[in-house]
């Protein structure tokens, strides 16, 4: 079931304003609507702590309250900073566009609201690092991985940057997800008009041959006269190879395969790729 909807979760981080122009641009070339989502961690809005039992301890009870009106400030600054980030947020999106964007803040842990409100979207928007992360190659999004485990909607993970998407690379491994992935391109309007190239990372084998082949026809079908490229090598090495060279915006490739590839959503190697890869990483289920 389809509900034409997208879920973007935007946050103060330095990748926030990318993930805002990748959902208009997803949006927009789907004709959906957006649902923004800034979820507070549960320390980010403190309750007006019980603090009596300080008393004990020789605390002043003027002391006592100005503290929790101190908690209740930070708070009410908290939500404050939260409806500012999400204001911001939509008026990236709706800039120039006609846009149905509708915002959402929520307190509690990110990946528990992501997989509570995943079924109101067809695809989930989140940036490759979060703000507490860093901008440090190192330094992935603490929950990135998380929500990417957990959620069974396509994930769209954006890059620093955004640059207008024109040409697509999909990883491909004969696996179910990367068929199933070929099937999502060949009938979304969200590549319609793009390049597709298909790269295989491993030993050429005739049943990798057709199932290249069955994946060019599928496209064909679709509109799309797609490239192949068979490269040896580890598929998180090709795959940053390739995607260095500035000839793609954006990699496609499934979450889950019979290959190496398998290991991508298991920890290792998302890791390794998603730190080298410098384009946004579309990962279908």
């Amino acid at each position: 079931m389809t509900t034409n909807t997208l879920i973007a979760l935007v946050d103060a981080s330095a990748y926030a304003e990318s993930v805002c122009h990748h959902a208009a641009w997803i949006a927009g070339r789907n004709d959906w609507k957006v649902k923004l989502y800034h979820v507070m961690g549960r320390r980010d809005a403190v309750e007006k702590q019980d603090l009596s039992g300080a008393i004990r301890l020789g605390a002043r009870s003027a002391l006592l309250e100005q503290l929790s009106e101190l908690d209740a400030t930070r708070a009410k600054l908290a939500h404050e900073h939260g409806r500012a980030i999400l204001e911001d947020a939509k008026a990236i999106i709706t800039k120039g566009a006609d846009i149905t964007v509708e915002t959402r803040l929520r307190q509690g842990d990110l990946v528990e609201t992501v997989t509570d409100k995943e079924e109101t979207g067809d695809m989930i928007v989140i940036g490759k690092r979060g703000e507490a992360a860093g901008l440090a190659m190192e330094h992935l999004g603490s929950n990135l991985e998380r929500i990417v485990r957990a959620s069974h909607r396509p994930v769209f993970i954006a890059n620093r940057a955004f640059k207008p998407i024109t040409s697509v690379l999909v990883a491909f491994d004969g696996g179910a997800s990367s068929l199933k992935a070929i099937d999502y391109i060949a009938r979304s309007p969200m590549f319609a008009g793009l390049s597709v190239t298909l790269v295989f990372a491993g030993k050429e084998t005739p049943a990798i041959q057709k199932s290249l082949s069955d994946a060019t026809a599928t496209l064909k079908a679709g509109g799309f006269d797609a490239k192949t490229v068979i490269e040896s090598g580890e598929p998180e090495k090709v795959l940053a190879q390739i995607t260095s060279n500035g000839e793609h915006e954006l990699l496609v490739m499934g979450a889950y395969g019979h290959s190496r590839v398998r290991s991508f959503i298991i920890g290792s190697t998302t890791t390794e790729m998603l730190r080298s890869c410098k384009v946004p990483v579309l990962i279908m289920r």
